[in-house]
């Protein structure tokens, strides 16, 4: 039996299209896709509303390179008594698209559901800071946030990094900056995180069913590494896939669909993470494509995928 997509998600996605239609571009083109990643998550998010329950502050640091980054801050506006767990978060959009204005719905809710904080880090995108400046930058958070762990709450030996998409491929390599600074993370939570500069030939099942996302793949780790994309080269501080040891890195909580591009790198890396003696628990969803659990209306297993999130959080 071949793929095939989950039919509500087909229905809801046809649905979304059809109130939404997107303009024609070119598949790689990373100015268009940039436009059309704002334009997408603007309509998702238009009927979502913000817990009032959760505060929204900003506060700012330097990257390793001195660039200033702006650091979001979610909380709960009335928090328990005592030290609390924390997230570090990335935002989406193939490190070339995206800022954590479009996704703040999405962190709210978390915040309000489990009662955990969340850091999101305003990282520099590619092609304009290519190489490891936005890995750098989400570093940088985790560094801000263990700094001025007493001042907010956090108990700095309960704190997760956590991303979807991009942001999950960004996470992955923070834990394995971590692991060398000798910061010992709580978890590491990849949303179908882009873990490996290397997928970009098409998967001939996948194919028909995913649209642009190989040549966006492609043109996206273009952009982030150049002339170095698919060499040896390339660092794991960068592509998280490339590590070649994976002892001693946080327990991990892995998600991804089987109609995703990413599904055989994050499948893979949870390998990696069991052959090395690391805890990692892989879900793969059947029938979902890449981004799902941001279309609104929200289909059927979204409550299921979602509790269990909620669940990994509230477990920090």
């Amino acid at each position: 039996m071949s793929l095939t997509i989950d039919p509500e998600l087909f229905a809801s996605l046809s649905t979304f299209m059809e109130d939404n239609p997107a303009e024609a571009r070119e598949p790689g083109d990373l100015l268009a896709f940039r436009a059309a990643t704002a334009e997408m998550y603007a309509a998702f998010t238009a009927p979502l509303d913000l817990p009032p329950e959760v505060e929204h502050r900003v506060f700012t640091t330097v990257s390793a390179d001195g660039a200033p980054l702006d650091l979001h801050w979610f909380s709960l506006a009335t928090s328990a008594a005592g030290k609390t767990a924390a997230v570090v978060h990335a935002h989406g959009g193939g490190r070339v698209a995206g800022d954590v204005s479009m996704f703040v719905p999405f962190i709210a809710q978390f915040v309000a559901s489990s009662g955990v904080p969340f850091l999101s880090v305003e990282y520099r995108l590619a092609p304009e800071f290519p190489g490891s400046k936005s890995v750098e930058d989400v570093f940088a958070g985790l560094h801000w946030l263990l700094g001025q762990a007493t001042s907010l709450g956090v108990d700095p030996a309960r704190i997760a990094v956590m991303g979807e998409s991009a942001g999950g491929g960004l996470a992955a390599s923070v834990a394995i900056m971590a692991r060398s600074a000798g910061v010992q993370l709580a978890r590491q939570i990849l949303i179908y995180p882009q873990l490996d500069d290397r997928t970009v030939d098409p998967d001939p099942e996948l194919l028909p069913l995913v649209g642009s996302m190989y040549p966006d793949n492609r043109a996206q780790w273009d952009a982030v590494l150049g002339d170095a994309r698919g060499s040896e080269e390339v660092p794991a501080t960068i592509a998280a896939a490339r590590l070649t040891d994976f002892t001693g890195l946080a327990p991990a909580y892995l998600e991804v669909g089987s109609l995703d591009v990413f599904r055989d790198e994050t499948a893979a890396y949870a390998q990696k993470l069991w052959s090395a003696g690391v805890e990692a628990e892989l879900h793969v969803l059947p029938g979902l494509v890449h981004g799902w659990d941001h279309l609104p209306p929200f289909i059927s297993i979204h409550k299921g995928v979602y509790a269990r999130r909620i669940a990994v959080l509230r477990a920090l």
